[in-house]
Formats: structure tokens, sequence, C-alpha cells
């Protein structure tokens, strides 16, 4: 009797220590490589053939080393904000959304918009592509809802929304919700009740309501700073920011702001921090105290333009409740795109799309600094995402 008393606490004991491990599993960065799209030295951009891109999977269990797990070629595109794939709550899956394709057209190579989105089952051994979906017209920035069964891509060309159901790894589009403006991005909130939709050629930021897989346009739209490209929302739900790139996606030397959004209704804009010249990547720390954009100040431009620097940016902004002020200006790469915390929120990475890297600063309470370290891409960062855990 004894013995079997033993064994059952010994078994008991060994799928406690599974469950833990599974708990501590390492986090997982997804990001997107676009080899379509660079820029030569004068900063005039330079168009390539479609078949090099990918996405790849990478391990973080050492944040200081990086190692990437899979390697998929996937196209996709730095044309738009760099949040256009997400990673599901439980780890399972990740979407990603395909906004641009390249064609020739009589001998010229020209950026038209695509309309695929790619599903991704994270749990095969490598990571693999399960699924090919058809949406909306240039799929840009996409969110998937805490509960881990809704997604929403925003269709910039197509001015809409889609509505996308998860079930386990059976994704499919089950809505389209028109939004009267082109929309860049789109990011739930915590409770997953509802969206807020980046209008970046309107200037606002558009309110949606989330009833179990029925999305609705609450026709409330607020005005932000000049060209929202970017949204993101505090862990606790309370703030959203928006990234303000000012000039349609690329630099020209003028400061620009992130317009901080109250969620408590009515919701409404109370303030804009000024950061330096074209903001994109935009990030909250999981501990809610931070939060950081990606500014490229003019780095993928020329030597000939006065606004020209041989780096990017990243700002750092404290977050004490409602209230957002600047702390810092980090030097990172040449045209940073991505900026994300680990989940942790010791770490943030930031994708150097010009030179196909991503540094890695540290974060102690409110104090980010440079590690001096860089985790080399194969190819150019255009988007990022960490998994939640």
């Amino acid at each position: 009797m004894m013995s079997r008393v033993i064994a059952s606490l010994l078994g008991a004991t060994a799928v406690f220590a599974a469950s833990a491990l599974a708990a501590q599993a390492a986090p997982y960065m997804i990001v997107g490589n676009d080899e379509k799209l660079n820029w030569d030295a004068n900063g005039k951009a330079v168009v390539s053939p479609a078949g090099k891109d990918s996405v790849l999977i990478v391990d973080l269990a050492d944040p200081l080393n990086p190692k990437i797990v899979a390697n998929l070629p996937l196209k996709n595109s730095v044309v738009g904000p760099p949040v256009n794939l997400d990673i599901d709550p439980t780890g399972s899956i990740a979407i990603v959304a395909d906004s641009i394709d390249v064609v020739n057209d009589n001998g010229t190579l020209k950026q038209v918009p695509d309309d695929k989105i790619y599903v991704i089952d994270l749990k095969a051994k490598p990571a693999k592509l399960i699924a090919t979906l058809t949406g909306g017209k240039q799929p840009s920035g996409l969110s998937i809802n805490p509960a881990g069964n809704l997604a929403l891509v925003a269709n910039r060309a197509d001015k809409s929304i889609s509505v996308l159901s998860i079930h386990g790894t059976d994704v499919k589009i089950i809505d389209t919700v028109p939004m009267g403006d082109e929309v860049s991005a789109v990011v739930f909130t915590p409770d997953g009740k509802r969206a807020l939709a980046a209008k970046n050629a309107a200037n606002k930021v558009a309110v949606l309501n989330v009833d179990g897989d029925k999305v609705t346009y609450a026709k409330q739209d607020m005005p932000t700073g000049i060209f929202p490209y970017n949204v993101v929302i505090s862990p606790k739900g309370t703030i959203a920011l928006t990234a303000d790139n000012g000039n349609a996606g690329t630099s020209d030397g003028n400061v620009d702001t992130v317009s901080v959004i109250d969620l408590k209704p009515p919701v409404h804009v109370i303030d804009h921090v000024t950061v330096p010249d074209s903001p994109e990547g935009l990030a909250f720390s999981p501990r809610g105290n931070l939060a950081a954009s990606a500014d490229a100040y003019g780095s993928n431009h020329g030597k000939q333009d006065w606004y020209y620097h041989p780096y990017g940016l990243v700002t750092i902004l404290r977050v004490n409740g409602d209230k957002v002020t600047k702390l810092k200006d980090i030097k990172v790469g040449a045209l940073p795109e991505a900026v994300c915390f680990t989940p942790d929120g010791r770490y943030i990475y930031v994708g150097n799309y010009m030179d196909k890297d991503f540094s890695i600063l540290r974060v102690n309470g409110t104090n980010v600094t440079d590690t001096g370290k860089r985790f080399k891409d194969p190819g150019h960062p255009a988007s990022a995402r960490m998994s939640p855990h």
C-alpha cells in the first residue's frame, strides 16, 4: 500500500515537474525578412524579384545568444508597420500577413498589393507552413486576441479588417469589416472586448467592438498625430500609444509624436509625446512601466539629405498610469523597424533592416542600456513579434 502511495506521489511530482518545464519553455521571436526592397547609398529604393524572403523562428532561451530554430521561405514585406505577424498565446501557431508582391511590368520591377495570409505550425519540429489564406488587398498589421481564438488583419488597400477564427491549427477568414479609410495596424485590448485600428492616412485611430467572434466598427475615430502607422495597448488595457510616423512611412527630418490614448470611456487622446523623426516600431514592456519606439531618423536616406544619419534611434518612454514621458534615445542600427520586449521585460530587441541584425538592449527597472551585442540575421528584418510567454 505504501509503495503504491509513494509511486503515486512520484508520478504526481513528475507531472508537476513536466508542467513546470512547459510553463518555463523558452520564449520565441518570429521575424519577417524582406529581400525585395532595399535602398542604395543615395537613398534610392531598389526593388528585387520575389523569392528570397523568409520567416524566422528564434529561440531566446539565452537572450544574449539567440538561436534560429526554423527558417521558412515565406514572402512578406517591410512596406507597412513591423507587426504583420503574431504568435498565439499558447505558442502553437503564428500568423503572417504578406502585404506586397513584386511583378515585372514591361521590364520594370514594381511593387503591388498582395493578399496572402500564412499560418505556421510552431509545434512541428521544425515549424512549418500549414495553410495559406486569401484575404483583403495589402494585409498589414495584425493581432491575435488574448483568448487565442480570434485574429484581426488590417487590409490597407482594401480599407478593411479581416476577421479570422482560430481553433487549434484551423484558421479561417469568417468576416470582413469595412473601415472607410486605409488601415495599417490593429490590436486587441487585453480583455479582448475591443480593438483599435490605426487609420494611418486619415490621421485617426478607430475603435472596434468585439462580441464573441463578431467584430463591429464602432464608428468612433480619434485624431492622433500625423500618419499613425502603428498602435499598441498597455498590459492592463488602460492606455494605448500610436507611432505617428509623420511622412507616410519615411523620414523627412522633422520630429514626430507618440499619441497617448485614455481607454477609459469616453476613449480619447490625452497627450502627444515628442520623439525623433519617423517612429514606426512600437512596444510596451510586459511590466507596463516602459514603452519603446523605433525611429528611422533618416538612416535609409542618402548623405545628400540634411537629415541623414548612419544610425537609427530607439526612444525609451516611461509609463506611470496615464502619464507618458520620454526618458532617453539610444543609438541602434540603420532603419530600425521592429522593437519588442522579451516576455520577462528584461531585454529589448530592435530589428535593424539595413544592417541585417538586431540590437539587444538590457532593461533594469527604468534604465535601458545597449548590451553591445548584435544578433545577426540572414536577411533584412522587416518585422518581429515575441511569444507571449
